[in-house]
């Protein structure tokens, strides 16, 4: 269980959002602009954001495994795109949007 509270507190210092800024976030042609969509209409992140307003929602004790292997790939998606910072100002860019689709914005 101890994994499942470490995956937890990583997941919530991760997002950086509340679940109403993301919402209102992946409503944006920004939002909607960035991504992989392989193919489909929606990219992953936008998915993914989608489903961490969700996460965010949902009471510790509710949580599945699902969730926590969600959460998982959420830390993990954050760590390594912020890693990859490009120079310079960030505030519009493809990077930055990229991250908030997920939860995270650099800047905040």
């Amino acid at each position: 269980m101890g994994d499942d509270d470490t995956t937890y507190r990583e997941f919530r210092e991760a997002i950086t959002m509340a679940p109403a800024e993301l919402e209102r976030w992946l409503e944006t042609d920004e939002s909607r602009a960035v991504g992989d969509s392989s193919g489909g209409g929606e990219s992953t992140g936008h998915r993914s954001g989608r489903r961490i307003v969700t996460l965010l929602r949902t009471r510790k004790s509710d949580l599945t495994a699902d969730d926590y292997a969600h959460m998982r790939k959420v830390v993990g998606f954050v760590r390594r795109h912020s890693a990859q910072r490009p120079k310079g100002d960030v505030r519009e860019t493809p990077w930055r949007y990229s991250l908030m689709n997920w939860g995270h914005d650099p800047l905040a």
